[in-house]
């Protein structure tokens, strides 16, 4: 299975597909970065998003600029801050299941250490997996409610083990030793199975199952097969009987399958002509929740196991469901529901009643929504005649008569996808009449496994092409100005951008390099320890700094920095662990050298993302400002 390496910058959510039409309107009102930015994110925690007495939601909200746990009221009242982090995202996990404690994990300003930590009603926080340098990750609550797991690479930084922890007292039992390094993909509720993955290679991987109460101490084969076949993980139902997990079996698309622990047989029960991105039943096992990739968009259903049904949201307004949480009595669904030009908002759907209840406003009023703009799924064909997938939005005032600067967007990963819907980034260079084409290059995710796999061991080069047909692509819209293009990307696309400027220098006029690589043999050098599992499968992909050097020094756009004559600008969080500071810090100082005019913005309080709002304002301002400059 092909490893998203570096994660993009933004999610994009969804919207309906169709090319965007010319506007006739008046031009629309611009905004700030920052009335984008004070819009609220929300999220819902996991399985146990709903309070023990059905009243309250546990989700994040940031506020207060960064996010934070809040209760909030099913009645509609307002929510209430349960943690007041200002720097570092506390991040909701679930309430415990008996009463008002919670779960949350966090880390120090972007180095991706997460620790696992209680708060209890009176606002007492206890770490429950300190120490120094280690990650820790939640796995989920025992069928019996008396315990929850959690893995941590304490012992080993490049492997997880697993624990128990006792809900009252906190003690804890270490269930599995990972001993071999495989990738945890999950345990039973009943703390019976832990499901295992070994990645062969980019393109393969295999499910093991270790059975705790058997003699014998090595896993099961779960899915034996010959070639390259992808697997993923789900969900073990909750009554623990069976396994659902992915596989790309004989399919270019990964399909939903079930194990049956029972008796060992393996079949079926999802598939599409799209990759099946999640699976997972209710409490009770009642209600199978799916999410498919459908172009580019993740199209959610619910199916009621006991009759079959597909479930309707009644009262819902149109939009693109997300986040799927049951009630404990399942009567009653929270969820996420967002559009192209509208973020997300929570909303609970009461299914006995078929009636739906807004309960938070994401939305700045500032914002008049019909100036922002929606997107279109497009496709262009690339040098050899590869149809390439790609999001393009469309300012209100373009037209033949005032065509607009563009931008050629390109993800993170590699592997990763840009996805229809909502991003505060993008909106914001819209609204200031900038053309965005989000390009999903080869080797992107969710266009079959052919598809991801054609940039193997060709980064910098083939995926590199389809970026600058994206640019030829854009050229031709008789509404862009085809002298005004750049390309902007963030992680393995911010490397993109500074492959664009040294591998194909003249064709962009602009390039905005957000915390990408520019040296590749350091970067897989210094993959962070907690990646180890899955180390092998992205030097698979990519190469190995010790035997293809040659060939990734040849890739990499810091050792052809004298090529770059073209205005840059690079963002950068001095925390990142992916990408260290110092990739950004050498091409700036090459660039420079150059004589081309580069501006550079560290921020001292990041990783490798933007997680503080008062950061992702002044990212996008500097953005604004550089293009302004040198794209107008």
């Amino acid at each position: 299975m092909k490893i998203h390496v570096l994660a993009a910058l933004c999610p994009l959510l969804l919207v309906a597909c169709g090319r965007p039409a010319p506007m006739d309107s008046p031009p629309p009102k611009t905004y700030s970065a920052a009335a984008f930015f004070e819009t609220t994110s929300y999220r819902l925690s996991g399985r146990y998003a709903w309070s023990a007495d059905g009243e309250r939601l546990l989700i994040g909200a940031d506020d207060l600029g960064a996010l934070n746990a809040y209760a909030l009221p099913v009645s509609g009242a307002s929510a209430t801050a349960l943690t007041t982090s200002t720097d570092n995202p506390h991040r909701p996990l679930s309430w415990f299941p008996g009463d008002d404690r919670l779960l949350y994990a966090a880390d120090n300003q972007g180095d991706e250490l997460d620790h696992v930590h209680v708060l209890t009603p009176d606002g007492e926080a206890i770490d429950l997996t300190p120490g120094e340098g280690l990650k820790a990750m939640f796995f989920g609550w025992s069928q019996a409610n008396d315990a929850f797991y959690v893995a941590t690479n304490e012992r080993d930084a490049t492997v997880f083990d697993l624990y128990r922890y006792a809900v009252e007292g906190y003690e804890r039992e270490l269930l599995f030793e990972n001993d071999a390094n495989w990738r945890l993909g999950g345990i039973s509720p009943n703390g019976r199975y832990v499901a295992l993955l070994r990645e062969n290679s980019s393109a393969d991987n295999d499910i093991y199952l270790l059975d705790r109460n058997a003699t014998a101490v090595q896993p099961i084969h779960l899915t034996p097969h010959e070639g390259n076949i992808s697997h993923e993980v789900y969900e073990f139902l909750p009554n623990s009987d069976a396994l659902l997990y992915g596989s790309d079996e004989g399919s270019e698309f990964m399909a939903a399958w079930r194990w049956d622990a029972a008796t060992g047989e393996r079949a079926r029960v999802i598939q599409a002509t799209w990759d099946v991105v999640f699976a997972f039943h209710s409490r009770s096992g009642r209600y199978l929740v799916q999410g498919v990739n459908e172009d580019a968009r993740i199209a959610v259903r619910i199916k009621d196991t006991a009759t079959g049904d597909w479930l309707a949201l009644p009262g819902l307004p149109e939009g693109n469901p997300g986040q799927i949480r049951f009630s404990r009595d399942e009567s009653k669904i929270a969820l996420l529901l967002s559009t192209d030009t509208s973020p997300n908002d929570i909303y609970v759907v009461d299914l006995a009643q078929g009636e739906s209840r807004r309960l938070t406003h994401a939305p700045n009023p500032e914002i008049d929504e019909a100036d922002l703009a929606p997107s279109a799924v497009v496709r262009y064909p690339s040098f050899d005649g590869l149809e390439i997938p790609a999001v393009l939005y469309r300012p209100k005032a373009a037209s033949a008569a005032n065509p607009a600067p563009a931008l050629v967007w390109v993800h993170g990963g590699p592997g990763g996808q840009s996805q229809r819907g909502y991003s505060a980034i993008i909106q914001h260079l819209v609204n200031h009449g900038y053309a965005i084409l989000a390009a999903n290059n080869r080797g992107s995710s969710g266009y079959g496994k052919t598809f991801f796999h054609l940039d193997d061991r060709r980064h910098g080069e083939v995926d590199l092409d389809d970026i600058v047909y994206g640019k030829r692509y854009l050229a031709g819209l008789d509404w862009v100005d085809a002298e005004r293009i750049g390309v902007i990307g963030g992680s393995y696309g911010g490397y993109m951008v500074g492959a664009a400027l040294a591998f194909r220098p003249g064709v962009f006029k602009v390039g905005i390099n957000i915390f990408g690589v520019m040296n590749w043999v350091r970067t897989l050098e210094s993959i962070p320890p907690w990646w180890g599992a899955n180390r092998q499968a992205l030097f698979d992909e990519l190469g190995d700094p010790a035997v293809d050097g040659e060939r990734l020094r040849r890739i990499s756009p810091l050792f052809h920095a004298e090529n770059i004559r073209t205005p840059l600008l690079v963002i950068q969080g001095a925390n990142d662990p992916r990408v260290l500071q110092v990739e950004s810090d050498e091409i700036v100082a090459a660039v420079k050298a150059n004589g081309t005019p580069v501006e550079y913005v560290v921020f001292p309080d990041e990783g490798h993302g933007f997680s503080r709002r008062e950061n992702r304002i002044a990212a996008s301002e500097a953005f604004i400002g550089f293009l302004k400059e040198h794209l107008q």
